[in-house]
């Protein structure tokens, strides 16, 4: 074997450990619909609601979930007025809502752990600048939350004075002098939108706008698991079609573009791992298509070359340019559907961008494997056996020659 297949074997061979590597650290999270849990739509019954409330409810509400050590929740907006609450492993729906929609306390302890102020004493919190000019958070205090954060600061100079949400910490600063004139500034190394986090949950420790659950379901994990096992078999009867169909019309070539094949499972199971996406119906929907969509490069790309053979190039000029002249029409093709992805991404929500990701990756996984893996398979191929190459593509003008 020369030194080129050597290397493009020990490539390969790289690809594949380091893919499942990082699929063995990072393995995929299963989305509420296979795992199971809570799904709540909860919608603003205000008349009239700010971006910035919403934010802030979508804050608390996070704050609220965390307590209750759900692993990889999600909350999100869907709308102007609609924040959607996913809770994987859930079952016990009214603690679920009784605690998301608990009214929250905002408190302010002196260093010796009495509160001294409550979220009722703050009047507004919004994003300053310190005196060097960094992010920072103003706080406005009410006349009687004035003089009782005047007293407080006046007494602990130089101590910590502890801000809880919901008997959690949310920020310790420290007192540097006595905050006479209502109006504080909690200094720190934040970034503009740690600050802005922060001014959101001192300014709205309560729930900024009045939410009620326009829809509360429940799927059983008995469910969740029926679904993988029903998707895996899909995926797994669409991979050996494919690979058999491959087999029986293109043979050897069709053979290689299987192993690629089966470089591109691993490389976007892989990926999606390390990238902490979560694996919903829609996104192994999306994947099982783009396992389709993976050999339709290495299609094209055969049959190039088999016009090329016909034309009575030889060989090793007939995959040349049966590369290259597919490689416009692969990208075409690809462009538009990574297109597609990118609109569902944006614009969709929670399993359509489950569906988004897995599509797109799937996509420049297969560009990959089919331009790729399958040319170094390939010339590895004709450097083993150049006599018989030709016989490979079934082309008969090509074998007579």
């Amino acid at each position: 074997m020369s030194r080129g297949n050597w290397v493009r074997v020990l490539g390969l061979l790289a690809i594949v450990a380091v893919a499942g590597a990082s699929l063995y650290r990072f393995p995929i999270q299963l989305g509420l619909d296979l795992r199971g849990g809570i799904h709540i739509v909860l919608e603003a019954r205000d008349g009239a609601v700010t971006d910035e409330a919403m934010e802030g409810a979508v804050a608390v509400i996070e704050r609220r979930v965390n307590a209750l050590g759900v692993a990889e929740p999600v909350i999100q907006r869907q709308g102007d007025r609609r924040i959607v609450v996913e809770l994987p492993g859930v079952t016990d729906r009214e603690t679920a809502v009784a605690t998301i929609g608990k009214t929250a306390v905002l408190e302010i302890q002196d260093p010796l752990g009495r509160t001294v102020l409550t979220g009722a004493d703050l009047r507004d919190a919004r994003v300053g600048r310190d005196h060097l000019g960094r992010p920072a958070v103003e706080i406005e205090f009410t006349p009687e939350g004035a003089e009782k954060f005047a007293r407080l600061t006046s007494r602990y100079v130089g101590d910590v004075i502890p801000h809880l949400l919901d008997g959690e910490l949310l920020v310790a600063p420290v007192v540097n002098e006595p905050v006479t004139g209502g109006v504080g500034l909690i200094t720190g190394n934040f970034t503009y939108e740690e600050a802005r986090s922060l001014a959101i949950q001192l300014k709205h420790g309560a729930l900024p706008v009045a939410l009620q659950v326009e829809s509360l379901s429940t799927v059983g994990p008995s469910l969740g698991q029926e679904s993988v096992e029903r998707s895996l078999r899909a995926g797994v009867v669409g991979l050996v079609l494919v690979v058999l169909y491959m087999l029986a019309y293109y043979r050897l070539p069709g053979f290689l573009a299987d192993l690629a094949l089966g470089v591109y499972v691993v490389i976007v199971v892989a990926l999606l791992g390390r990238l902490g996406a979560t694996l919903t119906l829609p996104g192994i929907a999306g994947f099982i298509l783009s396992i389709g969509m993976a050999v339709d490069a290495n299609v094209l790309i055969f049959e190039r070359i088999k016009e090329e053979l016909r034309a009575g190039k030889r060989v090793r000029a007939a995959v040349r340019a049966g590369f290259q002249r597919a490689l416009a029409a692969i990208l075409d093709s690809n462009l538009t559907t990574l297109l597609t992805a990118a609109a569902l991404y944006y614009f969709g929500t929670g399993p359509v961008r489950g569906f988004a990701v897995t599509l797109g990756l799937g996509i420049l996984a297969s560009m990959f494997t089919a331009i790729v893996v399958t040319r170094w398979l390939l010339e590895c191929a004709l450097d083993a056996r150049p006599g018989r190459a030709a016989a490979w593509f079934g082309v008969k003008e090509a074998v007579a020659r």
